[in-house]
């Protein structure tokens, strides 16, 4: 079921996406409407699982975490007459792993995408090598290291300048 937005949501959405700490006080302000419409708005699109969760997003060069690595992974779905695995049952147990941030399944030549940050290439190694290639119905994996990061975003601000409807 896609929510309805209309130019109101939009606009608290753009807002909370740019500064969640931002008071129904100061939105109201900032869009011109009043603050009861405001909570009332936000607590509609938390009801309805439009807004899933308010976070940090935090600085992972700050933190000694400045390494980024996507991994490529494939799926071995049958061995030895052993009941098969699924890339979904494959992508939970990954996602577990506390260095994980991102699990995609996806399409093409690779089942998975695995998004990582560690502190240095060394320590992704060693996360590829005794973490996860241990995982059961893994089969291989391809280890993409960043360089550099131009874009990095958590925002669906050009989606929501379209029509949602």
């Amino acid at each position: 079921m896609n929510a309805k937005l209309d130019e109101k949501d939009q606009a608290i959405l753009l807002l909370i996406q740019e500064n969640s700490k931002l008071t129904a006080n100061q939105i109201a302000k900032k869009i011109n409407i009043p603050i009861t419409t405001v909570f009332a708005k936000i607590k509609r699109m938390e009801d309805q699982g439009v807004i899933k969760q308010y976070r940090a997003i935090l600085a992972p060069q700050k933190l000694n975490l400045g390494t980024t690595a996507f991994i490529l992974a494939s799926v071995s779905y049958s061995k030895n007459n052993e009941p098969p695995i699924t890339q979904r049952d494959v992508a939970e147990e990954i996602a577990r792993l506390p260095e994980v941030q991102e699990v995609h399944i996806i399409t093409g030549n690779w089942d998975l995408l695995v998004k990582l940050r560690a502190e240095n290439v060394e320590t992704i190694g060693k996360f590829v090598v005794d973490k996860l290639r241990r995982i059961k119905g893994l089969d291989k994996t391809l280890t993409c290291m960043v360089f550099e990061t131009i874009k990095e975003s958590t925002s669906l601000h050009q989606q929501l300048k379209q029509d949602p409807q």
